[in-house]
């Protein structure tokens, strides 16, 4: 085995796409969630990722695979996503979003960065609410704006090591997640509206540049919004 990529949240949108990107280009993958991904060469490793102990759960299946490959792509993924006020926080929901959104991918940061080979890298799934805010999403805005200081803290920390990283900020991509954001299929269309091309992103095009930013060290430390031209409001 040479080349391995393990992406969170695998089961279905972002991350259901980018392991099928991965396996199309002869990669191994591996897919940590709750939920299994219907890709019948993913190996599926079952965990909770906001369970304080899933670390010891998962890192005897890991850590043989990542010490046997020559090149690691650790994909963050999974993400947390409520509505709440700063004004009246929910603190369950902030604790959630935290514990998925950037408290698991330090932890798997910790575990799998010493085993990782020069040419590997760590990409991180962010938001357009990664650099900005609206109304209402006061925990999920708040995650998504640690979720670039690691990525920026993972450029620093792992300076001489060979690896890169970046975090793809995806805007309003056609998944569950964010039908059940926006409450329903049917308020899809004004959803899309808010972008210059007049449509929704699909997760493929998600997985491609996810794909292209491991596969590219020049790309290391960066933010890159990937929107289709956002319509500010």
């Amino acid at each position: 085995m040479s080349k391995l990529a393990i992406v969170t949240g695998g089961s279905s949108g972002i991350g259901l796409a980018a392991l099928d990107k991965f396996l199309r280009n002869e990669y191994q993958v591996i897919n940590l969630s709750r939920k299994p991904s219907r890709l019948t060469d993913c190996l599926n490793i079952p965990v909770d990722l906001s369970d304080d102990d899933f670390i010891e759960k998962v890192s005897g299946r890991l850590t043989p695979l990542v010490e046997a490959a020559e090149t690691i792509v650790l994909v963050h993924n999974a993400g947390a996503h409520s509505r709440d006020s700063a004004v009246a926080v929910d603190v369950d929901s902030l604790r959630q979003a935290l514990a998925v959104n950037v408290i698991a991918p330090a932890l798997l940061n910790k575990l799998l960065l010493p085993s990782m080979k020069q040419g590997s890298s760590v990409i991180y799934i962010g938001s357009t609410l990664s650099e900005k805010a609206v109304a209402g999403c006061c925990s999920y805005i708040t995650s998504k704006h640690a979720v670039v200081g690691l990525m920026k803290s993972t450029c620093q920390d792992a300076a001489g090591m060979g690896i890169h990283t970046a975090c793809i900020c995806p805007g309003f991509t056609e998944t569950e997640m964010l039908k059940i954001h926006v409450g329903g299929s049917e308020n899809l269309a004004e959803i899309a509206g808010m972008s210059t091309f007049g449509r929704l992103i699909s997760p493929i095009e998600i997985a491609d540049m996810i794909f292209f930013c491991a596969e590219n060290a020049v790309i290391n430390g960066s933010v890159i919004h990937a929107n289709l031209g956002q319509v500010e409001r």
